[in-house]
């Protein structure tokens, strides 16, 4: 079910002389070799997208919803043989794969229906002017997306860009380009035209410093890591050009004492290694009120420690593999420091089983600030779950690191409540759930987490211009 693997340039799909190779992480068994673009690709998807973008922005929005509509239908069709390939090169379990591709195909729905309510205005004037607002698409997307959802983060960017009415260069990752393969077929037979969406793998830092500075690129949106978002953001400084920066987070949870402490234990370490814990707003710092921690730890640690590890394709699997051994080894760096420094390791903590990338679940408790994983998102099956004696106290240290991504609470108390949404310092808060988004709602960060929004109706503002026109009848 793995599909065949290549560039797609102005509506055509080429291969390359140089290539990588794309690896089960479960297994370690190549699945295919990887076409690198080389200069000469990457001139050729900035020539179709500048003449892509002459007709595409002219292109009424009801008609671009209708193509994009159309290829979230056949996404939808193709669930089965897209998540397949997901989990496939990603490692996650087929049940999530499956879910990740209704998610991808949802981004699409509903940026579709954005594309026709991206409003102006008409502000009252004087006799005789006329003052108006218009949103028009910024032009030439240079977009990047992550390795961990292979599916959905690429639909984010390219719905966006899309329903704008911007052409969109994607640099999907190495690593797992399936998922953008399969959205590039599925606009190939929706009839999208060409140049319009143009996807492009290689060298992340060298197909990055050759795009970004180029002129027709008038906006760049990138999901992934704070250090490589900085880098890139200096990148387009240097031609004054937009960005769109979903970074890092490391998500606090507040458990206060008011709480059911069985269910929300459960919760958070069933969300805990999801997708094998490699999301940016997974549950990670656990800030649990001391009257329930013991309590809380408990039945966290047996749940955790009874998830079902293995290789995603196989039934009733709940966590896949991490993505490289890179991962592994900065995870067991993370905990080796953290019981360096009086941790107490709950449970896991370790590599395990050959072939694949495999790491325990793994909680840590008691664990200091001092402590890297308290500073330092793991990305991985690990949580950390530390005893506090106040809600003052446990929204201090939720807002003591550098990002601001999700954040989550669990309490029924309205007073609770409204502090917690006052006082936390992220941009997406989720109390009694550990849902951060959904495809309606806006979704980004704040401090070191990045600027700008994906989703909800400010999901289209990035990928828009605002002009304003000052009409008057006669010459003034």
């Amino acid at each position: 079910m793995y599909p065949d693997l290549g560039l797609f340039i102005d509506g055509q799909w080429r291969r390359a002389a140089d290539d990588l190779a794309v690896v089960n992480p479960a297994t370690q068994e190549a699945l295919g070799r990887l076409p690198c673009a080389a200069r000469s690709d990457l001139d050729d998807a900035l020539d179709a997208a500048v003449s892509a973008f002459r007709i595409w922005s002219r292109t009424a929005p009801r008609d671009r919803a209708n193509v994009i509509r159309h290829a979230a239908a056949l996404m939808r069709e193709r669930r089965e043989e897209i998540a397949q390939a997901i989990t496939l090169e990603q490692g996650k379990p087929l049940p999530q794969a499956r879910l990740e591709v209704i998610r991808g195909a949802e981004f699409f729905e509903w940026d579709a229906g954005e594309a026709m309510r991206t409003y102006g205005r008409v502000i009252p004037a004087p006799r005789g002017h006329r003052l108006s607002v218009h949103h028009q698409p910024i032009g030439v997307v240079a977009a990047f997306s992550p390795w961990n959802f292979p599916m959905s983060q690429p639909a984010r960017k390219i719905a966006s860009a899309l329903a704008s009415g911007c052409p969109i260069i994607l640099k999907a990752a190495e690593e797992t380009p399936a998922g953008a393969i399969h959205i590039a077929r599925a606009f190939e037979d929706a009839g999208l035209p060409p140049g319009v969406l143009n996807l492009v793998f290689g060298v992340p830092s060298e197909i990055s410093g050759y795009l970004i500075p180029k002129d027709p690129v008038r906006l760049v949106a990138f999901t992934g890591s704070t250090a490589v978002g900085r880098h890139l953001t200096g990148l387009a400084a240097q031609n004054d050009t937009s960005v769109l920066m979903e970074l890092g987070g490391h998500a606090p949870v507040i458990v206060c004492e008011d709480t059911d402490v069985q269910a929300a234990a459960i919760a958070g370490a069933v969300r805990k290694v999801r997708n094998a814990g490699q999301v940016c707003t997974s549950p990670t710092r656990f800030f649990v009120h001391e009257a329930i921690f013991d309590d809380f730890a408990e039945t966290f640690v047996t749940r955790i420690s009874a998830t079902v590890v293995g290789n995603g394709m196989e039934p009733g699997v709940e966590m896949g593999p991490a993505a490289n051994n890179r991962r592994v080894s900065a995870l067991t760096g993370l905990v080796e420091d953290a019981c360096n420094r009086g941790a107490t390791l709950a449970t896991g903590g370790a590599r395990y089983g050959t072939p694949g990338y495999f790491f325990q679940p793994t909680v840590l408790k008691n664990v200091r600030e001092t402590a890297r994983i308290m500073n330092e998102e793991p990305f991985g099956p690990v949580a950390v779950l530390n005893s506090v004696p106040s809600l003052d106290d446990a929204i201090a240290q939720s807002n003591s690191v550098r990002y601001g991504l999700a954040g989550y609470a669990f309490t029924n108390r309205a007073d609770y409540i409204e502090r917690l949404v006052d006082e936390v310092e992220v941009g997406n808060l989720s109390i009694n759930t550990l849902e951060a988004s959904v495809p309606e709602t806006p979704f980004g960060g704040v401090k070191s987490s990045g600027n700008g929004r994906e989703g909800g109706i400010e999901g289209l503002e990035n990928y828009m211009s605002v002009k304003n026109v000052w009409h008057s009848a006669g010459i003034a």
